[in-house]
């Protein structure tokens, strides 16, 4: 695995520290079998009866993002290319998320689907549900992996178990609580973990902070980041967002700028948030439609807050700690990866007790990852495919048991995948291709058929594969080095081009193609749904802080503040 060597990374774990996780462990299972218990249908199986209130909901919201992508991936972006990575948060969360909230869920919810491929099905026929629940089962598999890799590195670096036995351990634990409480199970134990990842990562940042001599020490320490003999972010640069050259891997500021907001800000991150059945099925398990809308608003707040204590902790690694600078210096340091920067701060930062809840904070997020991508793809899998196209009308305990397998075969199936992210020093790299793939072309066709009446069943699944095919090709140029593209550059066009190509092909093919009656189209189309739709009438009376629409505008206010304050 493409991880630092056991002698670099080996953390001196103490006896308190073991206790810690194994405490954390029997917590986790506790919570998947006391979800059993109220597991009666596959509506309390795959989303929770819809019945959990939204701050629940809107906890586990932000804690299943909070997986490999964030840990590992933002604190190995800190570290490499420094302040710019908070545009994955402020640029390419925040206003997403409460898009999801305010104009998406009254969709989702109303509509009553049981996950977004079923949603994909009322709006444009089978052709584009089949090729949405294959492709995004197909996506989970992957990103399962990339948390399971991540997972059994810190099982690794821990106990020194081998790389096969890591995975199978790491995978078994994940496996047990998912497949006996299913969605329930994954959701509280996600609120659980978020709180034990914050319990793991503010010491962190505020011990990293003491020891570079606080924000001006750290302003002092930086060293420019170099590649192949060249500097891809200068100190300059990593101590500033905009125009974010280092991240886009644009030389020219406007380029950079455009690249980021329309690439990142638009199409990766509307593609992910907005159509992620990972993210809205735990909207979806809220139990009224403004829990539902009120779920991604709320995550949002502590959502932009996250970067404080991922992100900042990798450049204090590569501050201070001398793996990581040597790395950054040249290509000459071969110990350790980007990806080792949060390791690294835990081995060398924190004291024995505060070990053991790090340790245990950095397990919760993995699990909590790989947790949501297994919990999503039983539903979709269930769901859209087997019963749809497969095995139709049986009793309902049935699919309980379908789902159950198909969580057992997906985490075994993640284990394989996992080997494919070992090979990436920059787990970004790799995610963010993903996403290109598969959530850029799904934005495309669910903002023109949620917007456009017009828009055909044919274009629907049309578009989907044109616009995945031109993300494929773009980044089959970048491999093949008929353009070149550093940083997370080539991510960022093969979304533009997958989200442009969805988007003219769906066009053409409505023109020449039938189009659904409109009656079909209530609750599917934004101008064939009535006003009534979109509100809950026992909400009515509810004071502003439990309103979506107040809350996104604080929430606005805030992320535009940040992005000024740190620009």
């Amino acid at each position: 695995m493409n991880v630092a060597s056991d002698s670099v990374l080996r953390l001196n774990a103490g006896a308190v520290d073991y206790v810690l996780i194994a405490l954390y462990f029997v917590f986790v299972l506790g919570i998947g079998y006391m979800a059993r218990s109220q597991i009666s249908s596959s509506l309390d199986f795959f989303l929770s009866g819809r019945r959990l209130p939204a701050w629940v909901t809107g906890i586990a919201f932000v804690s299943a993002n909070l997986g490999a992508v964030e840990i590992m991936g933002m604190s190995a972006n800190g570290a490499q290319i420094g302040l710019a990575t908070m545009h994955y948060y402020w640029i390419g969360a925040i206003p997403a998320m409460l898009f999801l909230g305010v104009v998406m869920m009254p969709f989702y919810y109303g509509s009553k689907v049981r996950s977004v491929p079923e949603f994909m099905r009322r709006r444009f026929g089978t052709g584009a549900h089949l090729v949405n629940a294959i492709s995004f089962a197909v996506a989970q598999v992957l990103i399962a992996g990339v948390n399971l890799y991540l997972l059994a590195t810190i099982v690794n670096v821990i106990l020194g178990w081998s790389q096969w036995v890591s995975l199978i351990v790491a995978a078994a634990i994940v496996l047990t609580y998912t497949a006996l409480g299913g969605l329930s199970a994954a959701i509280y134990n996600e609120v659980l973990q978020f709180f034990v990842i914050l319990a793991a990562l503010v010491p962190l940042t505020v011990f990293g902070l003491i020891k570079v001599g606080g924000w001006n020490g750290l302003k002092e320490k930086i060293v420019d980041t170099t590649t192949d003999g060249k500097v891809t972010a200068s100190i300059g640069e990593q101590m500033s967002s905009w125009p974010g050259n280092a991240l886009s891997g644009f030389d020219s500021p406007v380029w950079s700028v455009i690249g980021i907001v329309f690439g990142l800000g638009f199409v990766l991150s509307f593609g992910y948030w907005t159509t992620n059945f990972v993210e809205v099925q735990r909207a979806m398990a809220s139990n009224s439609m403004s829990a539902s809308r009120r779920a991604p608003i709320i995550g949002a707040i502590p959502k932009m807050f996250i970067p404080f204590v991922v992100v900042i902790p990798g450049m204090i690694c590569a501050a201070v700690i001398g793996d990581m600078i040597s790395l950054k210096s040249g290509p000459n340091a071969a110990d350790v990866t980007y990806n080792d920067a949060m390791l690294l701060m835990i081995r060398d930062i924190l004291p024995n007790g505060l070990l053991g809840v790090a340790v245990a904070g950095l397990l919760a997020s993995f699990m909590a990852g790989m947790a949501a991508n297994i919990s999503a793809f039983n539903t979709v899998f269930s769901y859209d495919i087997w019963q749809q196209y497969i095995v139709k009308n049986k009793p309902d305990g049935y699919y309980i048991t379908v789902g159950r397998l198909a969580t057992v075969g997906a985490t075994v199936l993640a284990i394989f995948t996992a080997l494919i992210a070992s090979g990436y020093s920059n787990l970004m790299d790799y995610l963010q291709t993903l996403f290109g793939f598969f959530n850029a072309p799904l934005f495309a066709t669910f903002l023109l058929g949620m917007f456009w009446k017009r828009m055909t069943p044919t274009a629907g699944w049309m578009g989907l594969v044109a616009g995945t095919l031109s993300a494929v090709f773009v980044f089959v140029l970048s491999e093949t080095g008929v353009i070149d593209l550093p940083g997370q550059g080539m991510p960022f066009v093969a979304a533009s081009a997958a989200f442009v190509v969805d988007i003219v092909v769906s066009v053409v093919v409505s023109s020449m193609t039938a189009a659904k009656p409109v009656k079909e189209l209530v609750g599917l189309v934004y101008s064939e749904t009535p006003a009534s739709h979109f509100t809950d009438p026992a909400d009515a009376g509810d004071p502003w802080f439990k309103r979506p629409v107040p809350l996104a505008g604080i929430a606005l206010v805030m992320v535009v503040a940040l992005n000024i304050a740190f620009h």
